[in-house]
C-alpha cells in the first residue's frame, strides 16, 4: 500500500502541490492513502480525485481575505521583506466579541465548502482511497486522525478548516464538546499514521529543509514572537515525526521517500502571495524531478 503524506507549512504548501503533481503525473505514481497536517489537509482531497489543476489554481490564488473574516495582523515591505505588524483595531474587535484568538478564519471554511462540493466527497467515496486528516485536539491533549471513510460531509469539511486553524491568530474550533486546532501543533507530518494503515511505501514532502539554513532577525513586535516562536515548535515537532516515522518504518518494513524543500521559502507562511506561491510550485515540479532522476527507480 503506497501512501502520499504532506506536512504543514501555510502558504509553503505550494511547494508540495509541485512536488504531488510531478510524483503522480510524471512518475504515474498511485496512491491508496492521502495524508494532511494543517495546509496539507487542504491538497489531499483534490490530489486523491486527480484534479491536480483544480487545486493548483485554488491554492495559489489564496490570499488572507480569502482565510480570515477578520484579519488580525497587517502586512507591509520592508526593505523588500514583507513583515507582519498587529491589526490593533482588528484584535481588538474580536476580544470585544468576546473570541479566544486573535483573529477569525471563518472565510476558509466557507472556501473549503466552495472547493471541495457533495458530489466530489461522494466520489472519493467510492474511490477505493482514503484521506486523513490532522487535527490536534486541545481539550484532550491529544492527536487525532480523521479517516475520511468515516466522516458525514459537513464534518470532513470541518476537519480539514480545524487541521488548518493556526491558533491564536485563527479560530479555535469548538466541536464534539472539545477544542480544536492546527494539526501542525501536535503532528506536522503524520509518517506514523501512515505506517499504522497499513502503509508500505511512503512519499512525505516536509515543507522545510532538511537542516537548518536560517538565523532570524529580531522579533519586530508580539505577532513576529509568536510567529518566531511556534516556526521553532513546528521545526522540533516536525524533526521528531521523521525520527521516529523513519524507526517506525524499519519496523514495518515500509519504504519512506523524504522531499525537503531545497531553500528557505519564506520565513512567515501566514503571508499569501500569489506569484510567489505559483514560483513555489513550479519550484517544487522542478525539485521532484531532479531529486528523482538520482533516485533508485525501484522505490
Amino acid at each position: 500500500m503506497r501512501a502520499l503524506v504532506i506536512s504543514g507549512g501555510g502558504s509553503k504548501g505550494a511547494f508540495a502541490g509541485g512536488v504531488a503533481e510531478h510524483l503522480i503525473r510524471k512518475q504515474g505514481k498511485k496512491y491508496d492513502l492521502f495524508l494532511g497536517s494543517s495546509t496539507g489537509s487542504l491538497l489531499v482531497s483534490h490530489l486523491a480525485l486527480n484534479k491536480i489543476d483544480k487545486i493548483k489554481r485554488g491554492f495559489t490564488a489564496v490570499t488572507q481575505k480569502s482565510i480570515f473574516n477578520n484579519c488580525p495582523f497587517t502586512i507591509k515591505s520592508v526593505g523588500g521583506v514583507q513583515v507582519i505588524g498587529i491589526h490593533h483595531f482588528n484584535v481588538l474587535k474580536n476580544f470585544f466579541k468576546g473570541r479566544k484568538t486573535f483573529g477569525e478564519s471563518n472565510h476558509l471554511r466557507q472556501l473549503i465548502l466552495n472547493e471541495i462540493t457533495p458530489e466530489e466527497f461522494e466520489a472519493l467515496k467510492i474511490s477505493g482511497k482514503e484521506v486523513v486528516i490532522t487535527v490536534s485536539n486541545l481539550s484532550t491533549n491529544k492527536v487525532e486522525y480523521k479517516k475520511m471513510s468515516e466522516c458525514s460531509y459537513q464534518d470532513y469539511v470541518d476537519w480539514i478548516w480545524i487541521s488548518c486553524n493556526y491558533v491564536p491568530f485563527m479560530t479555535l474550533a469548538n466541536k464534539n464538546g472539545c477544542e480544536y486546532g492546527d494539526g501542525g501543533l501536535g503532528t506536522i507530518i503524520p509518517i506514523e499514521e501512515a505506517l499504522r494503515c497499513g502503509a508500505t511505501a511512503i512519499d512525505a514532502i516536509l515543507l522545510d529543509t532538511e537542516f537548518p539554513q536560517l538565523n532570524r532577525m529580531p522579533s519586530r513586535n508580539p505577532f513576529d514572537a509568536l510567529s518566531t516562536i511556534f516556526e521553532f515548535m513546528a521545526d522540533r515537532i516536525g524533526y521528531q515525526n521523521v525520527k521516529i516515522g523513519k524507526l517506525m518504518a524499519e519496523d514495518y518494513n515500509a519504504k519512506v521517500n523524504l522531499f525537503y524543500t531545497p531553500t528557505v521559502l519564506t520565513t512567515n507562511s501566514l503571508i499569501f502571495d500569489k506569484k510567489k506561491m505559483e514560483a513555489w510550485w513550479q519550484a517544487g515540479i522542478e525539485f521532484a524531478t531532479e531529486k528523482l532522476k538520482k533516485q533508485s527507480p525501484l522505490f
